[in-house]
């Protein structure tokens, strides 16, 4: 069984390798970290078994059973006991429980990826993130560390882009960034929550696309596309965003992000189970499109993320790159796979004949 609750970073620093974290990254790891229990005779896992999961013995008696060695039992509290229970994979020994047991659980990437970014400086920013704890918002260093996106930063771009954030606050009702200006600046929500509209010829006003909070970023599309922006982003309450000026955004974030693949390698994508999304608008997509191909505006990815499937890898393309290198930007961001064809339609006539 897993218990969702938070497990407190001081009882963590009992742990190998989480004792030699900084504060600041065993407190977003606490938030991720789970409980699970187990019954007496129960089995945590079987020799062979691939299991993505860092395990410790919190409380309880285990039985590791390993072939060519006599069995051992490890007792929470000892010495033995502070190390994950045995690593690796396939897992080289089978574990079960001698009474009732707890264990603490997480993800091997995560911890990989926050170990990574403790060591290389990433929480130099500890700063801000201790102000907002003073007033007792979530933790968006945390909402991004978890993001799978992030895991394919290198770290030395991760660290540098913590580093040049620039922290700004707002009051409720001011506008972040207006629909038509030109893009500045990439955002990420730290504390508050925020409005997205859209205006139209029949509707000046604004209609609502989506409310952001806390961890959630914007700003991407009209960068990554070099446009015009094409949502007013307004404060809902007071709050604070991190700000990572165009530049740097492009340098640091996008570039690592976007997978560029050749229509050869697309379309192999799309033998194995891919899907083409078409980001252009719908009368361009109606006047030439690839066989079978999605169509969903750019403008429209994040309201109709429910149309697409988190399993499929999807390859995003518009007539150049700049609209499906915006949309595929969204798309790895959000958890999906996605790759953005290789110079689009104009450079890849030979797409629409074979299609056709």
């Amino acid at each position: 069984m897993v218990d969702e609750r938070i497990v407190s970073p001081k009882l963590l620093r009992q742990f190998v390798p989480l004792d030699g974290l900084k504060r600041e990254s065993l407190a977003a790891l606490a938030q991720k970290i789970t409980l699970r229990s187990l019954a007496a005779g129960e089995v945590l896992f079987k020799q062979g078994t691939v299991d993505r999961r860092i395990l410790w013995l919190l409380s309880g008696r285990l039985e590791i059973l390993q072939p060519g060695q006599p069995p051992r039992t490890v007792s929470a509290g000892t010495q033995g006991a502070t190390d994950p229970i045995c690593p690796g994979n396939p897992r080289p020994a089978t574990v079960r429980a001698l009474d009732n047991v707890q264990c603490l659980s997480i993800e091997h990437e995560l911890l990989d990826v926050a170990i990574t970014w403790d060591q290389t400086g990433i929480y130099e920013v500890a700063e801000l993130k201790q102000e907002d704890e003073a007033s007792g918002d979530d933790d968006w260093m945390t909402t991004l560390l978890t993001t799978k996106a992030f895991h394919r930063i290198p770290p030395a771009n991760l660290q540098a882009i913590f580093q040049r954030l620039e922290r700004v606050p707002y009051r409720a009702g001011e506008t972040v960034i207006r629909q038509g200006a030109d893009g500045d600046y990439f955002y990420v929500i730290v504390t508050g929550k925020c409005v997205v509209t859209r205006e139209s010829p029949l509707n000046r006003t604004g209609l609502k696309l989506a409310e952001l909070s806390t961890g959630d970023t914007f700003g991407e599309e009209a960068l990554l596309s070099a446009a015009k922006r094409n949502a007013t982003v307004s404060m809902l309450t007071d709050g604070v965003l991190m700000r990572l000026g165009g530049e740097d955004f492009r340098e640091l974030m996008s570039e690592p992000l976007l997978q560029r693949v050749s229509y050869e390698r697309a379309a192999q994508i799309i033998a194995h189970g891919g899907q083409w999304l078409d980001v252009r608008m719908p009368r361009e997509y109606q006047t030439h499109a690839i066989a079978g191909s999605l169509n969903v505006p750019l403008c429209f990815i994040r309201p109709k993320l429910g149309v697409l499937d988190r399993k499929v890898p999807y390859v995003v393309l518009c007539d150049t790159e700049r609209r499906s290198c915006a949309a595929a930007f969204i798309l790895v961001e959000l958890g999906f796979e996605a790759y953005v064809l290789a110079g689009g339609l104009n450079q890849n006539p030979q797409a629409l004949r074979r299609s056709a």
